[in-house]
């Protein structure tokens, strides 16, 4: 099909040389939104504006002093590739303003399950794990352990899910005992929402022009759940339909984020003001 303008491939590839997180004020106790955009029109659009301004939204200089203080460790924590201390000091709803500076090592992770809840019998059956390059697959009975997932998840710093926030990360921590995931957590499920968009992943996917391989087209996870029964049966044709199923999910979140990322950098106008600025 023709590239629109939603297709993953029209991102601005301009986006990713412009980190959202050093435009970001909201992160400040007292701050909002509102208050950061007010902070961009008067040309305070950086970290960098912010601390060397001697007078900013008319704070007292102790306040002042206060914050420049925790920009200024926010941004040697930055300058060190520290994602697990953004993963607590920013609101979740806004982790995605990481995503540009921890895309190279972020991971799109997706679970199946057995159809139950942890608390009714539930279990996990697949977990996917994709990084852009590599999926890498974790099968109950065979290589799905706490450690072997404690040991993969180390090695990212942003961690990319749909509904994740909601459902796999907290089905994981029920299940696998000393699993962490001390890491930004951009869940596109949210982007789409607070974007406007409606639907599911497949929806989205639908909308995107994204196509899954024909093998595992229309599935959905009551199909998961079943191809697991016939797998733990010793179908081995229904086991690799289904990581060949979770790991379409993956790839595909993978390819979707940077348009969310782009989409919802432009919502909160910050490319006029700087635009502004550089005119």
């Amino acid at each position: 099909m023709a590239c629109g303008s939603a297709h993953p491939c029209c991102t601005d590839p301009r986006a990713f040389e412009r980190p959202m997180i050093k435009n970001t004020f909201c992160i400040l106790d007292g701050i909002g939104e509102k208050l950061e955009r007010r902070l961009w029109r008067e040309g305070i659009l950086t970290w960098e504006d912010f601390t060397g301004a001697s007078d900013v939204l008319s704070l007292s200089p102790e306040r002042k002093c206060l914050l420049d203080g925790i920009l200024a460790r926010d941004k040697a924590e930055l300058a060190t590739g520290n994602a697990g201390y953004f993963s607590h000091r920013i609101k979740r709803r806004e982790h995605w303003r990481l995503f540009d500076m921890f895309k190279d090592h972020a991971v799109c992770l997706d679970i199946e399950t057995n159809g139950y809840q942890p608390n009714a019998g539930g279990y996990v059956t697949v977990v996917g794990l994709y990084d852009g390059y590599d999926y890498k697959s974790f099968v109950k009975g065979e290589n799905l352990t706490s450690e072997n997932l404690s040991r993969e998840l180390d090695r990212y710093k942003c961690l990319i899910t749909f509904y994740g926030a909601a459902f796999d990360v907290p089905f994981m921590l029920r299940t696998f005992h000393g699993v962490r995931f001390d890491l930004p957590h951009f869940d596109l499920c949210f982007a789409a929402r607070r974007l406007g968009f409606k639907g599911g992943l497949k929806r989205l996917e639908h909308d995107f022009g994204i196509e899954r391989d024909e093998s595992v087209q229309g599935l959905d996870g009551y199909d998961a759940v079943k191809l697991w029964e016939h797998a733990r049966r010793g179908s081995c044709e229904a086991r690799e339909t289904l990581i060949k199923y979770n790991r379409e999910d993956t790839v595909n979140l993978m390819r979707m984020a940077p348009v969310f990322y782009e989409r919802l950098r432009q919502s909160t106008g910050i490319e006029e003001y700087l635009s502004c600025a550089v005119a």
